[in-house]
């Protein structure tokens, strides 16, 4: 199951030793819900290697205004806590997969 991220623990994700995947997304966004279950399975998948987070749009301002999300599901890829690529919109989990191990 994928971390909740809010304006007040994101930092510190983010300063951590392990890659971060950041969903943005909303409870009233179709497309995210499609890909939640696949943000779930990564997250399972990676764990100890990867800390993959959920954050949800309408109550984390300070977060979202930071990255300029404007379209959910965006989804962000951090390393050493440094935007390296991200994802705008739904996509396959061969997608998110293919991200994450260019993280390493």
């Amino acid at each position: 199951m994928a971390l909740k991220v809010t304006d007040e623990n994101y930092s510190e994700l983010l300063n951590g030793d392990k890659p971060v995947v950041l969903d943005f997304w909303a409870e009233w966004c179709g497309p995210c819900r499609i890909i939640a279950s696949i943000i779930d399975e990564l997250a399972a998948e990676y764990e100890g290697c990867v800390v993959v987070g959920k954050v949800d749009v309408d109550d984390n301002n300070d977060i979202v205004s930071k990255y300029g999300i404007r379209n959910i599901p965006t989804i962000l890829f951090f390393k050493e806590g440094e935007l390296v690529d991200k994802q705008v919109g739904a996509a396959g989990k061969e997608v998110f997969v293919e991200k994450i191990n260019k993280l390493f």
